[in-house]
């Protein structure tokens, strides 16, 4: 990563498939390969494959940071000389969390309802094409997560449309977004968004 200076998404899906081996590689062979079954695309699926080259730098934060010393769970993490913190987060939240993330178990995730002060929180628990919706409010009362799952009924489908509704809700067309770079201040646009980088092979 540090020579090549980005991680390429090929890199983090291998990692990813090792570190859970047994279920992306080796199942997988068994009912694809061998079976000839392969398995129907489902929402999570595309998400995963849609990935993107990511500046060394900022993966490299991003694990010792978050990952390994958890600085923005535990108030540490700094934006230049600040600290901020989960509880600094007031505006509505839409998170997404699958029954078998290994990197970030649901019921972990689930705590952010402990951690923030955010005005309403909208909760998924996905599991390929299985899903888990429901939106707490500031003063709502904390239910633990195994009353949730027992609690909130399930919705066949993708995720997705719940979230595109959701940002539909929070969103307004009356102020356009934000120009790509700023001629004011000698940056000028090379490209619309997401940048030709992440076309390169």
């Amino acid at each position: 990563m540090w020579e090549q200076g980005y991680l390429d998404p090929r890199q983090t899906a291998g990692n990813f498939q090792l570190l859970r081996s047994h279920d992306l590689i080796w199942s997988r062979m068994v009912r694809e390969y061998l079976l000839g079954k392969r398995q129907p695309m489902f929402d999570l699926m595309a998400w995963n494959v849609d990935g993107t080259r990511m500046p060394y730098r900022q993966h490299s934060q991003l694990l010792r940071r978050l990952f390994l010393n958890n600085d923005l769970w535990e108030g540490r993490y700094r934006i230049g000389d600040r600290p901020i913190a989960i509880s600094d987060i007031h505006l509505p939240i839409f998170v997404v969390a699958a029954t078998a993330d290994h990197v970030a178990p649901w019921r972990l995730v689930y705590k952010l309802h402990l951690q923030t002060d955010a005005e309403e929180l909208t909760f998924v628990l996905t599991s390929g094409g299985h899903n888990r919706i429901a939106t707490s409010e500031a003063n709502d009362r904390y239910v633990d997560p195994d009353t949730w799952l027992e609690t909130v009924p399930g919705q066949e489908g993708s995720w997705w449309p719940a979230w595109e509704a959701w940002l539909r809700r929070k969103s307004s067309d009356r102020i356009p977004p934000p120009t790509m770079g700023n001629s004011d201040h000698g940056f000028e646009v090379l490209a619309d968004a997401p940048g030709t980088y992440v076309l390169q092979e």
